[in-house]
């Protein structure tokens, strides 16, 4: 059994490219897998190991100038989630593209996952998705909104475009950790919107505390990890990856005929030339042959990816 905890952590680095070196090797050391970016704005990332391991690697990053206060979810995965370490130098530990963003002056109001419900249920707040489209496909809020972006820097465009459905509403946003909430709320605060507020936790948090019962909730969150998705109580998902366009594909997506393991899915199979489509089948003959010997491919396995 693994213990995965999912981070991000906004403060003043002085310098963080000199705090690489030293956390990487003490991953490495601790048998800890997964990605952390680095930015002189914070700190972002996934990983995962044992409880040992895992405890000595969030004591490190505590240390870290500004992170005492650092919070963290946990869950569990029964396989390896990632299958390497990297610590990981960035311009933004999450990527929106505008230079004036800056949580640590303000964000919108935090909302506990049990108060969750009422807000998104009021009849003048908009609830919005702030997550890509591939995430938001397989599960979202009863009622949500889909921009159909499909990276985060797509966000502010879209806000532009579309200010206009939500005057005199108050404005609920969620993410799948609360990372891009953090910068989507303070986007939104410098455009104006008085009233803005966001899961705090995001929606792993939410499906970790709110029993299913009483949940707004519906289908499965998408995660960036070999797991791919998970449900109430944190509980893994049905899903699985397709290997060439990393979009989330159910079981019986498999059978479809368009399907070629490592080489299409349904969902991308005009998207790649037939030379593309060549290059993952001899990666996937590597897979399998990697597999045969006992040996896991770095292909078979997820590059860790951070929303």
């Amino acid at each position: 059994m693994f213990i995965v905890a999912a981070l991000y952590h906004f403060t003043r680095f002085n310098d963080h490219v000199a705090l690489r070196a030293p956390l990487q090797d003490l991953c490495d050391a601790q048998g800890v897998h997964g990605s952390l970016l680095l930015a002189q704005e914070g700190i972002n990332g996934t990983i995962a190991g044992s409880r040992a391991g895992l405890d000595r690697v969030l004591s490190h990053i505590r240390a870290l100038p500004g992170c005492s206060d650092l919070e963290w979810k946990e869950s569990t995965a029964k396989d390896a989630p990632f299958s390497r370490m990297k610590v990981k130098l960035k311009k933004e530990i999450v990527t929106m593209g505008q230079p004036d963003i800056d949580p640590l002056a303000r964000v919108g109001h935090y909302v506990a996952p049990e108060d969750w419900n009422d807000l998104i249920t009021s009849p003048d707040v908009a609830v919005i998705d702030t997550r890509n489209d591939y995430e938001v496909s397989i599960g979202t809020f009863e009622g949500a909104i889909d921009p159909g972006t499909k990276t985060f820097r797509e966000f502010p465009e879209w806000w532009e475009q579309n200010k206009h459905r939500f005057h005199n509403k108050r404005i609920a946003m969620f993410c799948t950790g609360g990372i891009r909430c953090e910068k989507s709320t303070n986007f939104l605060i410098g455009q104006g919107v008085e009233e803005v507020f966001h899961l705090k936790g995001g929606i792993l948090k939410y499906l970790e505390e709110v029993p299913a019962e009483n949940s707004q909730w519906h289908g499965d969150c998408f995660v960036f990890d070999e797991r791919v998705s998970v449900g109430h109580g944190l509980v893994e998902g049905p899903h699985h990856l397709c290997r060439a366009c990393r979009r989330p594909i159910l079981p019986e997506d498999r059978n479809r005929p368009e399907y070629e393991e490592g080489v299409q899915c349904h969902q991308c199979k005009d998207e790649h030339s037939d030379a593309d489509r060549e290059r993952f089948r001899e990666r996937q003959k590597q897979i399998a042959l990697s597999k045969a010997r006992g040996e896991v491919h770095m292909g078979a396995m997820r590059k860790p990816a951070l929303g």
